[in-house]
């Protein structure tokens, strides 16, 4: 992380509105996580959790479940929201991402065009390997808490962060609505 991190946001989160409403889920069960290695789009060559863009008309919760089955030939079962990030980027579309985590799914976590699955020790992320964001609130999630998060970034490096946990949390959250 840069030592010459902005302690003012230059962004007016008032008014900011994404281009692209996203999703990233995350499977946890038996003390791993199951991430993914992105293969291609946004990300590629990052370890990340499988999500994707939101298709018009979808909700978060239907665009999850429909990744997952694209991404990795799952089906993740009782997905819960655990939180919402905001990225405001300098050289791709901002982001608006809905977070999941499920601890069941149907199927098997198969490598596919656009990703290959690795079960990962939840005290072994390879956050050196993920968006730089992922270890300010990723840790947090995986030990069951909520959270709201809002990142102004200069290509792959935090210029700005904020990041909320417990209860006030939700009450930031946009809900399925695209901002």
């Amino acid at each position: 992380m840069s030592s010459e991190m902005q302690t003012e946001s230059p962004v007016d989160w008032s008014t900011w509105t994404a281009e692209i409403p996203a999703t990233l889920m995350f499977i946890v069960r038996d003390g791993e996580v199951l991430l993914i290695e992105k293969l291609t789009g946004i990300g590629q060559g990052k370890v990340n959790g499988p999500g994707g863009k939101i298709d018009p008309g979808e909700t978060a919760s239907q665009a999850i479940v429909r990744e997952c089955q694209e991404e990795l030939h799952i089906i993740p079962l009782n997905p819960v929201k655990v939180g919402e990030l905001h990225f405001a980027m300098s050289d791709i579309p901002d982001i608006h991402c809905h977070v999941f985590i499920a601890s069941e799914f149907e199927g098997e976590p198969t490598p596919t065009r656009e990703a290959n699955p690795m079960w990962t020790p939840i005290d072994e992320v390879p956050y050196e390997k993920m968006w730089e964001d992922d270890r300010h609130w990723l840790p947090q999630v995986l030990n069951g808490d909520i959270f709201n998060g809002r990142f102004q970034f200069e290509k792959e490096e935090i210029l700005w962060q904020d990041v909320v946990f417990g209860e006030t949390a939700r009450d930031l959250w946009s809900g399925d609505r695209v901002c």
